[in-house]
């Protein structure tokens, strides 16, 4: 994963009109983990980021480029 993650990751998010906090709490996360993800500090498990395209609807491919 690069940088486009951290920007979709973001991007979706806002457009969702959800907080960092509130996602976590979806994801059953804490929001320092959703934040590192957006900052592209680290990067989700395969089985995180299966939940997070589930969350946004969105494939692998359209979250991770």
């Amino acid at each position: 994963m690069d940088i486009n993650f951290a920007e979709n990751l973001k991007n979706l998010r806002k457009a969702k009109g959800i907080t960092q906090k509130q996602l976590a709490e979806t994801l059953g996360v804490d929001q320092r983990t959703v934040s590192a993800w957006e900052n592209g500090v680290c990067e989700p498990s395969f089985d995180l980021l299966l939940k997070l395209c589930q969350f946004f609807n969105e494939t692998f491919d359209e979250i991770l480029t």
